[in-house]
């Protein structure tokens, strides 16, 4: 074989080589494997099971149980390499009631060498009842479980990014407060997103309501006593949908499909367009949608031990937590 064509055949296969390579790695499926397989059942249990304690005594808005709550979550914050803002992760605000409260806030780029002027906003409120006429209200499913569902996808998205991933936008992460005081903390946050203060700590550039492309709010995922069928427990609720462009609409349905979750999905609440309308206004993303920023809520619904002293931790399903927290993790990775 001349010694040209030689050079060009062994160019050619290099180069293929080099791109089928690039091609697989493209996928991140290992990367993405890695990443769910560090949420265990067990760890799941163990971190509702600390929330749901005596210790958080149902962690109710300027308790101590509250502020023990909010220093575990700013923990596990830093352990994701979650970056501070401007006064760290806390930022305290009073609630109607004059109670001190404390939002935890924490920023994962989507890229350091090329910062993106894009987010999407991932909350739970961890707050709950506290103490009432004696009696702890432990709030596992509420709202333990969706604080526990962000942190771990904070862990699972700060492991990507570890690992080279890059996206298109930045994700906050946010503990809210005081979601049982007509959502103070949710408030308190849009407040400092439409006056200005709130700062990208790695560009210092004011985070503006044009930069907000979604607002996704997890509230109570973790009881499977609200079935949407009696086939089934393996379930989870997506309210807002139609807020979504209308490209975005189906991939709930995709990415459970894709990944092999296969949970059962209602886009509504219970088959009700006006029950619908009241729950997808009840919890922290309704100051998002009153501000025309697209929202959506997951959820496994209200059941018959929300804002009960049985709310404990043994009452939920750590199997399909874990399954649901794997669904919210790829239809999130393809809002990006």
């Amino acid at each position: 074989m001349p010694s040209k064509i030689l050079k060009k055949y062994i160019w050619l296969t290099i180069s293929c080589f080099l791109y089928l390579s690039a091609y697989a790695q493209s996928d991140w499926g290992k990367e993405r494997d890695a990443a769910k397989a560090g949420i265990s059942e067990r760890r799941l249990g163990i971190n509702v099971s600390f929330l749901a304690d005596t210790l958080c005594k149902g962690r109710a808005t300027g308790t101590r149980g509250g502020t023990e709550a909010a220093f575990w979550i700013e923990r596990q914050f830093s352990e994701a390499g979650l970056i501070p803002f401007e006064h760290g992760y806390a930022m305290s605000f009073l609630t109607p009631a004059g109670a001190k409260a404390h939002n935890l806030v924490g920023l994962l780029p989507g890229s350091l060498s090329a910062p993106r002027d894009r987010y999407i906003i991932v909350g739970a409120h961890y707050d709950h009842l506290g103490q009432l006429n004696g009696s702890i209200y432990p709030g596992a499913d509420a709202n333990a479980s969706g604080t526990i569902a962000m942190t771990s996808l904070a862990g699972m998205f700060a492991q990507m990014r570890q690992m080279g991933k890059v996206y298109d936008s930045s994700i906050i992460f946010v503990a809210f407060d005081a979601k049982e005081h007509d959502l103070a903390g949710s408030e308190d946050l849009w407040n400092t997103i439409s006056d200005g203060t709130l700062t990208d700590p790695v560009s210092g550039k004011p985070i503006t309501r044009g930069k907000i492309s979604l607002m996704v709010n997890i509230d109570q995922v973790g009881s499977t006593m609200a079935p949407l069928s009696k086939e089934r427990s393996d379930y989870l609720i997506m309210l807002g949908t139609p807020s979504l462009k209308q490209s975005k609409r189906k991939v709930l349905e995709n990415v459970n499909s894709s990944n092999g979750i296969d949970m059962e999905i209602a886009l509504d609440y219970y088959g009700s367009r006006n029950f619908t309308k009241v729950f997808y206004r009840l919890s922290d993303q309704r100051i998002f949608v009153d501000n025309k920023v697209p929202a959506v809520l997951f959820t496994s619904g209200i059941t018959m031990n929300t804002n009960k002293t049985r709310d404990t931790a043994a009452s939920l399903d750590m199997h399909i937590l874990r399954k649901r927290i794997e669904l919210m993790f790829h239809w999130i990775e393809e809002m990006l």
